[in-house]
């Protein structure tokens, strides 16, 4: 189970940050070490503040175990063979939660600890006020193509718009905050947790502290980078919605949902057809081992007429995919049943390429421009490696009757 690794962020932290430095740094000559633990250098030290570091992202760590085994229906006093089955939730249904009852506490994979470690740290771009400046690059630019498209709409709540790729949920929550009505849709139970957390649970803005880089010992330039404390979140959800929907929470409810599905298989059937009015994605085209199958699912749920407005660079994350054996073996030319993303096969495009694609399935292209103003991906604004994307935005508006 994906909140496994939550539980165990402090442990690994310690261990793979701090404890191994601590072992290499006795390693050294005894003369040496004494110098670099003497000032000015204090290294030891500076393993205890980082250890101290750790201590409070692993409180945040804590507080979206606690959520997510809630949300799960999981009694953490009971042992795994005493709990109950949980409710439906955000996380599936019931039944599906039923079959998740392994006992949460054995050892998460390493992969799902790296995925932890990485949710937390995103905290940084998607809620705290330090990384407003990499939203401002990503999702202002799409907000306005929002607000310029439905400005004649006489209600904007009747405006129903998809977030592929929600993330931590901050993308939705701003255009839900500006008065649309907004679905969030994210396959990853680690970023479910958090935006969960971050969206239904916390109490107060500035509510908790956060250090996303202590764990960077490269490219640093003062220790006062790396230990750089922020406060998350920067706004508290809850206060900043009654604001637009009132005190009942029926309203926002409504109004702001996030689903917890493979996008392929819960937006390209029947049910979903025509259903948006817009189509938002930011970071997410990339995600796509084959690119038709995402522009097709687009298709089926927005509307004739409806806008696709995307922004982000072609990072293709399945580009080193090699074919399943079986697939490889057969080698036969017939369609494959749809089984979402991890369906066989996939190419990587161009820029110029998605566009063509776009147009030949359906759309059409009304604005396109590759934007030079794009900041780093959780970048440390203070570290000597800076690393920029350049971020493709367009605009596409579905043809009638395709």
């Amino acid at each position: 189970m994906h909140v496994k690794s939550y539980s165990q962020y402090r442990k690994t932290a310690h261990y793979n940050v701090t404890h191994r430095r601590r072992q290499n740094f006795y390693a050294l000559p005894t003369t040496q070490w004494q110098m670099l633990a003497a000032p000015p250098f204090n290294l030891l030290s500076n393993f205890d503040r980082v250890d101290d570091a750790i201590d409070a992202n692993a409180e945040l760590a804590s507080e979206m175990l606690n959520t997510a085994l809630a949300s799960f229906g999981i009694d953490d006093t009971k042992s795994s063979t005493e709990r109950e089955t949980p409710e439906s939730s955000m996380f599936g249904s019931a039944e599906e939660g039923a079959q998740r009852l392994v006992d949460w506490r054995d050892a998460a994979k390493p992969s799902d600890i790296d995925k932890a470690r990485s949710t937390i740290r995103q905290l940084y771009r998607d809620w705290s006020h330090d990384g407003a400046a990499e939203r401002k690059a990503c999702y202002d630019p799409v907000i306005q193509d929002v607000v310029r498209a439905f400005w004649h709409f006489p209600s904007k709540h009747d405006i129903r718009i998809l977030v592929p790729g929600a993330g931590l949920g901050r993308l939705v929550f701003e255009l839900c905050r500006r008065g649309y009505t907004v679905e969030g849709n994210e396959i990853s139970y680690h970023q479910l947790i958090a935006s969960n957390w971050v969206l239904n649970h916390t109490i107060t803005g500035q509510q908790f502290d956060l250090y996303p880089f202590a764990l960077d010992f490269s490219n640093v330039i003062s220790r006062e980078h790396q230990l750089k404390k922020v406060k998350v979140p920067d706004v508290y959800p809850g206060s900043a919605l009654e604001d637009v929907f009132g005190k009942t929470s029926a309203n926002a409810a409504d109004r702001m949902s996030m689903t917890a599905a493979d996008f392929l298989l819960l937006y390209g059937d029947e049910d979903h057809k025509d259903m948006f009015n817009a189509v938002v994605t930011v970071y997410f085209i990339d995600t796509a081992p084959n690119l038709i199958r995402y522009i097709e699912t687009i298709r089926n749920c927005l509307r004739d007429g409806g806008f696709w407005i995307n922004s982000g660079p072609l990072l293709w994350h399945f580009a080193d995919r090699a074919p399943s054996e079986e697939h490889h073996s057969k080698m036969v030319e017939v369609p494959c049943a749809k089984t979402g993303i991890a369906e066989p096969g996939g190419f990587e495009l161009s820029d110029e390429e998605v566009l063509i694609l776009v147009e030949k399935m359906g759309f059409d292209i009304e604005k396109h421009e590759i934007r030079n103003d794009g900041l780093g991906y959780i970048q440390n604004p203070e570290s000597m490696l800076q690393n920029v994307y350049r971020t493709s935005h367009w605009i596409a508006k579905k043809r009638a009757r395709f």
